[in-house]
């Protein structure tokens, strides 16, 4: 029986992500600090969508073209041209309620749209925030899971694969992983497990040091606390909304 489990793989890096076949695949867009984390937040807080767009030139054009809020970073900090960041505290429910965000950055939303071109089968989100929500869902869908960490500009971050093992060390037992940087992951995620934020600041982890820089140990804490933005980010028809299982 065991060998007709369904697979999980963890891709660590966007320049692996051609090694995976992704048809019939979920595929779980990973990108803890902070892209993924605020789609669940600003979802969870009653945001009607959020569209991810892979260019801020196409972020404000899309904004002029839809009543919506546009949002986004380039190296951690709000886009030029754009009115909003990517942090999940600019978006509490008596701001984003019933409202679509247009958001582009950095690493995450460029996962995504590579995702769409390499055919995968379902695209939701992962963070922290909603992790819970996101392990329910694979284990549920009975499809092959792809874990996509969007990194940094191609480069392995610690944040990523810590959600990653996280999800692996909960989904285990109803997949097949025959995946080294899923061990990895999983690892490293126990290894870290009983201070998240401590296993970051300790290990000199890069991300953790460039939010630092801008004052965001807030948003670092926040991103990596499990089920603050308990709800799932499903992508359909261009747009990232909460799933409600029919």
């Amino acid at each position: 029986m065991s060998n007709n489990k369904l697979t999980l793989y963890t891709t660590l890096s966007p320049a692996l992500l051609h090694l995976y076949d992704l048809n019939n695949t979920v595929v779980v867009i990973i990108d803890v600090l902070r892209a993924t984390s605020t789609i669940a937040t600003a979802l969870y807080n009653g945001a009607k969508c959020v569209i991810p767009v892979d260019s801020v030139a196409r972020c404000i054009e899309l904004g002029k073209s839809i009543d919506s809020i546009t949002a986004g970073e380039r190296d951690g900090q709000i886009a030029e041209g754009l009115e909003y960041g990517n942090s999940p505290f600019e978006y509490p429910e008596a701001f984003i309620r019933n409202k679509a965000l247009v958001l582009t950055t950095t690493n995450g939303t460029k996962l995504l749209h590579m995702a769409l071109e390499r055919g995968a089968g379902q695209i939701i989100t992962g963070s922290f925030p909603n992790l819970s929500a996101v392990c329910d869902y694979i284990v549920g869908q009975q499809m092959n899971v792809v874990l996509g960490c969007a990194a940094w500009k191609d480069r392995v971050n610690i944040e990523d694969t810590l959600f990653a093992g996280a999800v692996i060390n909960r989904v285990k037992q109803h997949f097949s992983i025959n995946c080294d940087s899923s061990q990895m992951a999983e690892t490293m995620y126990v290894a870290a497990s009983e201070d998240l934020y401590g296993f970051m600041r300790d290990k000199n982890a890069s991300h953790y040091h460039r939010l630092t820089g801008f004052g965001l140990e807030k948003d670092i804490r926040y991103c990596l606390t499990p089920d603050g933005a308990n709800v799932l980010p499903f992508y359909e028809e261009g747009k990232l909304v909460v799933h409600n299982p029919r």
